[in-house]
């Protein structure tokens, strides 16, 4: 059911190269999705561009110059957008600090990318999705948040700080964009078995995470569940 539905879809996703993005990336695209994903490295672009049949864009969320072009090509490659994943995602410093050994250029980057980015893009996109919406396709913005974002973890402090203020961002403009017709959801896909998760804490058990495909389906099937025409056939997403 799932994969029929997502015919009809199409689908922007940041990140796209690595992890639970890339693992998006492929469900979306072997779904049958329209699917263009953003991503910095251009040969990584390519090969899963290759790989997928999916629209690789490459760019840079946290570049505030980057953002128009992103969302033009994001448009010229779907003729449109039903939903927006802003999965792109930087820890600050690496290996983790404490908040007093911080540097302000590496806060800088967690914001940037995990907070500044997604907004950008987004606001970049709102009018094409809330086009969608009064087509009555459906929109939905999905911003990939974590546990950090609402728990004090040390050493998590640049990472957790830019997700708690991209949650509480998503919330307000959840609220804002209702008379629009566009959704808006925070999603935490746990602890997963990434490149991310594995430059945070190098030592962790990869039989203790979760596989980043599982995570994808789960998001999927909430993306799904917050689009009018498909809410009959999913269960609501937990928030």
């Amino acid at each position: 059911m799932t994969a029929s539905k997502l015919k009809s879809l199409r689908i922007a996703v940041t990140g796209g190269t690595s992890g639970l993005g890339l693992a998006l990336v492929r469900r979306l695209a072997a779904g049958g999705a329209a699917v263009a994903f953003v991503a910095r490295s251009e040969n990584a672009v390519a090969s899963v561009a290759k790989a997928t049949g999916a629209c690789g864009i490459v760019g840079d969320v946290a570049r505030k110059d980057d953002i128009h072009p992103l969302a033009l090509q994001i448009l010229g490659a779907l003729g449109g957008i039903d939903a927006l994943v802003n999965n792109a995602s930087s820890l600050g410093p690496t290996p983790l600090a404490p908040l007093a050994d911080t540097r302000l250029e590496e806060l800088e980057q967690a914001l940037a990318v995990n907070l500044i980015g997604p907004f950008g893009l987004t606001k970049a996109l709102f009018g094409a999705l809330a086009a969608s919406a009064r087509e009555g396709r459906g929109a939905v913005v999905i911003n990939i948040s974590s546990d950090a974002a609402v728990n004090a973890y040390p050493d998590w402090g640049a990472y957790g700080a830019s997700k708690a203020a991209l949650r509480h961002v998503t919330a307000i403009w959840g609220k804002e964009a209702k008379a629009d017709g566009v959704a808006f959801l925070s999603l935490d896909p746990g602890d997963m078995d990434t490149p991310l998760h594995a430059l945070a804490i190098p030592d962790a058990d990869p039989a203790s995470l979760k596989p980043p495909d599982v995570a994808a389906a789960e998001i999927v099937e909430a993306m799904l569940a917050a689009l009018p025409a498909f809410q009959t056939h999913f269960a609501e997403p937990q928030r």
